[in-house]
């Protein structure tokens, strides 16, 4: 009552190589506090990760049994290795998480300064102004949504 916005959405999505799926955003469920979670689910396996639990990542393929990802456990890339600063079983978390993303952010930056080559890896993992455009468009969309009783919205995204 008296906000600007819901604490509480679900979206439904429909990405432009026809993907389907459903954003659910709430302050307003019990017994889940702060619990940022992602789930993707496609045609042969699923991934999902909580922040109640961030160390780890489930990976379940159809058919078979699902497997526990440990972060800096056996199997870990070189990329998950360089953003993990303790080993293994030992906490790692949220405030890490953003240090990553803002010395990846500063890497970037120094680089364009100083005319050197940014890594396009590490740059894709930095949003940027054009992703920041579309957040804005994808909020204000869902909003529009909202306002017409949940009606289909495109966010347009284009040039």
């Amino acid at each position: 009552p008296g906000r600007r916005l819901d604490d509480n959405a679900h979206v439904l999505v429909r990405w432009t190589d026809g993907a389907r799926g459903t954003i659910l955003a709430s302050q307003t469920s019990p017994g889940h506090y702060n619990d940022l979670s992602v789930r993707i689910y496609g045609d042969r396996a699923g991934l999902e990760w909580s922040g109640t639990r961030p160390e780890e990542l489930r990976f379940s393929v159809h058919g078979e049994e699902t497997r526990t990802l440990v972060r800096g456990g056996h199997g870990s890339t070189a990329e998950a290795r360089r953003v993990s600063r303790m080993p293994a079983a030992h906490p790692e978390g949220y405030i890490e998480a953003f240090a990553n993303f803002y010395r990846d952010a500063a890497d970037i930056i120094r680089a364009h300064r100083s005319g050197g080559a940014v890594d396009p890896a590490r740059a894709a993992q930095v949003p940027d102004v054009v992703d920041g455009a579309r957040g804005v468009k994808f909020v204000a969309a869902a909003v529009e949504s909202n306002a017409a009783s949940g009606a289909w919205t495109a966010a347009r995204f284009g040039g």
